[in-house]
C-alpha cells in the first residue's frame, strides 16, 4: 500500500499469534496536485494463521455488512446528509494468494465465494519475484481455471465505454496481477526507481517488464476507482439493501402485482410485531404460572417430608423416653429390694450380737462361782 499510493502509512506490525481475525481499519487524507483522497485501509490482521480455518471468513463479512449497515441506517434517516456522510463502505477488496506456483489454498476459494457478493474482489499474486516468468504464467491460469470452475466472481474491468474498452479488455486478461513492492529507491541507469536489491540483480517495482504492479496502480487508482465505487452501490450494496428490506417485511408489489403501499407495509408489519409481542407475552406468563405451580408442588412434597420426619423424630423420642422409664423403674426396684436386703443383714447380725453378749455373761458368773 506505501507503493501504490507513494505515502507512507502509519501502522504497527502485526504477529502472527492472533487468537483469531481482526480487522484493522485506518483512514488517511491524501492530497496530490490539489487533488485529495479520503483512503480507508481495513488489514486482515491474523487472517489465515490459526490452526483451525473454518470461519475466519465470518469476521470479514460481518465488517463489510456493517458499513453496508451503517449506510442504510443514514440513508432511512427523515434528513439525510449523505453528501457529508463519510462512506466507509469496502469499494475494493485486494486479495493476495501466496506464490506458491501450485493452486489456491481452500481458505482462498472459500473466502472469496463468500465474498463474491458484498465487495469487488481483485486477487493478486504477491511477492511475484519467488517464482520464475514460466511458473508465474502457469500459476495465473491455473488460480483462473480454479476461480471459475468453482464459480468465483471477482471484479471485472469495465469494457463498455468506449474510451476505456480496450485497455480494461487487456487488463482483464492479466488478472491476477503478479506484484512486487518496495519503497526503497534505488539508481538505475540515470534515474532513481523504486527497486529491489538481490544479489543475482535487480527487481524494479514499476517495470512492466519485472511485474504488473504498473498496471494495478493505473486500474485501481487512475482508470477504475468511479466505476468501483458505483459497483459497490449499485450492485452490492444494493443486494445488501433488498435482502434487509426483504427482511423488514418491505416489497415492492403486492400478491396481487399492485403497488406496495409503504404505510400500509409499516402498518402489516408493526400488527405483525404487536401480535409476536402479545404471543410472547402469553408464553411467558403461561411460563411464569407453570413454574409457580412446580414450585408450590415443590414446597408442598417439601412440607410434607418435614412432616414425616417430624412425626418419625417424635416417635422416636416417645420410644426413648419409654425406655428410659422402664430402665428407671427396674432400677428403682432392685434399689428397694437391696435396701431389704441390707436391713435384714443388719437386724440378723444385731441379734446376733445381743445372743453372744449374753452367753458371755453366763460363763463369767459361772466361774465366779
Amino acid at each position: 500500500m506505501d507503493t501504490l499510493f507513494n505515502t507512507k502509512f502509519e501502522g504497527e506490525p502485526a504477529t502472527h499469534t492472533q487468537p483469531g481475525v481482526q480487522l484493522r481499519s485506518n483512514t488517511y487524507d491524501l492530497q496530490e496536485s490539489n487533488v485529495g483522497l479520503k483512503l480507508t485501509i481495513v488489514s486482515t490482521v491474523g487472517f489465515g494463521d490459526q490452526i483451525n480455518k473454518e470461519d475466519s471468513y465470518k469476521p470479514i463479512m460481518e465488517f463489510i455488512d456493517a458499513q453496508f449497515e451503517a449506510y442504510l441506517q443514514e440513508e432511512l434517516k427523515i434528513r439525510r446528509v449523505l453528501h457529508t456522510y463519510h462512506d466507509s463502505r469496502i469499494h475494493a477488496c485486494l486479495y493476495f494468494i501466496a506464490p506458491t506456483g501450485h493452486s489456491l489454498k481452500s481458505l482462498d476459494l472459500v473466502t472469496m465465494k463468500k465474498l463474491d457478493s458484498k465487495v469487488n474482489i481483485i486477487p493478486i499474486i504477491a511477492k511475484s519475484d519467488a517464482i520464475s516468468k514460466s511458473e508465474l504464467t502457469k500459476f495465473k491460469i491455473k488460480i483462473t481455471s480454479e476461480l471459475v470452475s468453482n464459480g468465483v466472481q471477482i471484479y471485472q474491468f469495465p469494457t463498455d465505454d468506449e474510451s476505456v474498452a480496450e485497455i480494461n479488455g487487456t487488463m482483464n486478461a492479466h488478472l491476477p496481477f503478479a506484484v512486487i513492492g518496495s519503497t526503497e529507491e534505488l539508481k538505475i541507469g540515470n534515474k532513481m526507481m523504486k527497486a529491489r536489491q538481490y544479489p543475482w540483480g535487480t527487481v524494479q517495482v514499476e517495470n512492466e517488464a519485472h511485474c504488473d504492479f504498473v498496471k494495478l496502480r493505473e486500474m485501481l487508482i487512475r482508470i477504475n476507482m468511479e466505476d468501483l465505487r458505483e459497483q459497490t452501490h449499485s450492485r452490492h450494496y444494493e443486494l445488501y439493501r433488498r435482502c434487509k428490506l426483504e427482511e423488514m417485511g418491505f416489497k415492492d408489489t403486492d400478491p396481487d402485482s399492485k403497488p406496495f403501499s409503504l404505510q400500509e407495509t409499516y402498518e402489516a408489519k408493526r400488527n405483525e410485531f404487536l401480535g409476536e409481542l402479545q404471543k410472547k407475552e402469553e408464553e411467558m406468563r403461561q411460563m411464569f404460572v407453570q413454574r409457580v405451580k412446580e414450585k408450590e408442588a415443590e414446597l408442598k412434597e417439601a412440607e410434607k417430608e418435614l412432616h414425616e420426619k417430624f412425626d418419625r423424630l417424635k416417635k422416636l423420642h416417645q420410644d426413648e423416653k419409654k425406655k428410659l422409664e422402664d430402665k428407671k423403674k427396674s432400677l428403682d426396684d432392685e434399689v428397694n429390694a437391696f435396701k431389704q436386703r441390707k436391713t435384714a443383714a443388719e437386724l440378723l447380725q444385731s441379734q446376733g450380737s445381743q445372743a453372744g453378749g449374753s452367753q458371755t455373761l453366763k460363763r463369767d458368773k459361772e466361774k465366779k462361782n
